[in-house]
């Protein structure tokens, strides 16, 4: 239990140092929240809505740890540096989007029901 506790401590360090230093985690962190809120004030399934703000967190944390190690092997400007980084970026990019077609088929429906739209 005390390893796991330890390496738990770690993977919140992780996550403390994207919330600080990232702010697009700031941001898709919000926008998460937001969606799950949503998704409690509709009724909808919020599995969907989190599994898909799990894989944009998760990404995003990702795409900092290349960017870091990158940056720490290449420290000046290399094409495959770039080629690393710009994949891991279009990776965030891709679940974002991802994530916006759950939340408009998951969340759209209840939503403009509750709002009284149709």
């Amino acid at each position: 239990m005390r390893r796991w506790l330890v390496s738990a401590g770690f993977a919140l360090a992780g996550i403390r140092y994207g919330w600080a230093s990232q702010r697009n985690f700031r941001i898709e962190v919000t926008l998460g929240t937001v969606a799950v809120l949503t998704a409690v004030w509709v009724r909808a399934p919020l599995a969907p809505v989190l599994l898909a703000c799990g894989l944009v967190l998760s990404l995003e944390l990702l795409n900092t740890a290349l960017e870091a190690v990158v940056d720490l092997v290449s420290p000046d400007r290399h094409p495959l540096a770039k080629v690393a980084k710009d994949a891991a970026a279009g990776a965030v990019l891709l679940a974002c989007a991802a994530a916006v077609l759950v939340g408009a088929d998951v969340l759209g429906p209840p939503l403009l029901h509750r709002l009284g739209l149709t």
